[in-house]
């Protein structure tokens, strides 16, 4: 496929899908936050992952959030669209329908819940990158499909034209050099893990596909960037200041932190669908002290939410209660890049 891929080298924020209480989805509040994230300086966008709540939408609904990211985005950054699902001929129809859509490139996760063996999950992507017409990058995340892509499998996969590279999210640094010692030149290896990604990328890899880039797009481009220019120790200030932020958003189940953490800094209230909900008390105090400790300004607590963010009447999700008026650290960074 010709098709320049280094596009996708650097940052590139999973984002979080604002909704209205009664659990419809918020595109007005979600545009207004992809410009956020690009105004922070980040390289691609990512719509419809994990951190997207995606696994709780029907296949129009993630095509309106990436038509909408697209729309956004008004061209200043490619659109990496999340579009996978648990079988084949679904991930292939998704692949198809966020291609149609515009986007630049697919993140197809392996199917959860069946395990299939790595024959299985190699026939899997192989359909997926013929139906697509588009870069694909495989998406491995174990611990949530239950299935793992081995080194083997992904150098296989590496030889269709399509397959351009994988976020890796596995959590093991092993699993990671086995990866970036055995690539074909030109494969492209993201971290899929916020705090793993200056290990990742001092031994080599391309980039982040970020949770933390939701709260701090500034500050999570600026560590990227300063690794693949090799300003070693810029990067690893960075990483060692935005480190409790990225362990903080997995206090929980992701994204329920990061969904908090926005609310906690007057972006938008956090509304969930079921099953996911607010965030516990416990975990509150901790998620603060974080975002505090990575420079971000929090919103008074008392103030009230914008306007055009008001609940809707008929709720059936779940919302935290802080909110507020705007205010971070990193839409002065965003600004400033």
């Amino acid at each position: 496929m010709a098709t320049d891929i280094s596009r996708f080298r650097g940052v590139g924020p999973a984002l979080v899908t604002p909704m209205h209480e009664d659990g419809r989805l918020d595109l007005a509040t979600f545009a207004e936050h992809v410009r956020f994230c690009l105004d922070g300086g980040v390289h691609f966008l990512v719509p419809c992952g994990t951190t997207g709540e995606s696994a709780t939408m029907d296949a129009d609904e993630q095509v309106r959030v990436i038509e909408a990211t697209l729309e956004a985005a008004d061209g200043r950054a490619p659109v990496v669209a999340g579009a996978g699902t648990n079988d084949t001929k679904g991930a292939c129809a998704r692949a198809k329908a966020a291609a149609a859509a515009g986007a630049d490139a697919i993140l197809s996760v392996s199917p959860y819940y069946n395990k299939p063996t790595q024959e299985g999950l190699y026939r899997h992507y192989v359909a997926v990158a013929d139906a697509a017409g588009v870069p694909v990058f495989v998406y491995n995340v174990p611990g949530r499909t239950g299935s793992n892509v081995a080194p083997e499998t992904l150098f296989r996969l590496a030889e269709h034209d399509n397959i351009v590279g994988v976020k890796e999210a596995s959590g093991s640094i092993d699993q990671v050099m086995t990866i970036l010692r055995g690539r074909p030149d030109g494969f492209l290896v993201l971290s899929g893990e916020d705090h793993l990604t200056f290990p990742l990328m001092a031994l080599g890899g391309d980039g982040l596909i970020s949770v933390a880039a939701n709260e701090v797009p500034g500050p999570v481009s600026d560590l990227v960037e300063a690794a693949l220019e090799g300003r070693w120790d810029e990067a690893r200030t960075l990483h060692f200041r935005l480190l409790p932020l990225m362990r903080a958003n997995f206090i929980e189940t992701n994204p329920i932190p990061v969904k908090t953490a926005l609310a906690m800094m007057g972006r938008f209230e956090a509304w969930f669908r079921p099953p996911m909900c607010e965030l516990g008390d416990a975990a509150r105090t901790p998620l603060r002290e974080a975002l505090e400790l990575a420079g971000v300004t929090l919103a008074d607590e008392g103030d009230p939410p914008p306007d055009h963010r008001a609940a809707a009447p008929g709720a059936t999700g779940r919302r935290v209660a802080e909110s507020g008026g705007r205010g971070s650290a990193s839409a002065g960074a965003g600004a400033a890049r």
